[in-house]
């Protein structure tokens, strides 16, 4: 059994930072890509940031320049610093990754967290 686990959500001021965790835990042989998602309140969810095993990573224009994702493939653990925080980036965050588990290769989404951005 996979699990992903989200942590560091909270409500900020516009203007301040937070930095989200997503650790995997379970049966990983292998993981590949790790992305972050997001879902506001009547709005379909969207890729923030994503980035491959070996690090490459996209952003959203929408975060460019005020997110960072990075990952610790020890700690099967990816992160999303986000500075410059704007009301805007309210919503729910979830992260997904690729991931081999001994028998295939399959997307696991965590439960979420939220971030609430005050102006």
């Amino acid at each position: 059994q996979v699990q992903l686990v989200e942590s560091g959500g909270g409500l900020v001021q516009a203007g301040g930072s937070l930095r989200l965790s997503c650790a995997a835990s379970g049966s990983i042989v292998s993981i590949d890509y790790m992305h972050w998602h997001r879902q506001a309140p009547g709005s379909q969810r969207e890729l923030v940031a994503g980035i491959t095993r070996d690090g490459s990573t996209n952003y959203a224009d929408s975060v460019k320049d005020r997110f960072t994702i990075s990952r610790d493939n020890a700690k099967k653990t990816v992160y999303l610093q986000m500075n410059s925080l704007k009301p805007e980036d309210t919503a729910v965050y979830y992260c997904k990754a690729n991931i081999y588990d001994r028998t295939r290769w399959s997307d696991y989404w965590g439960q979420g967290t939220q971030v609430t951005v005050s102006s």
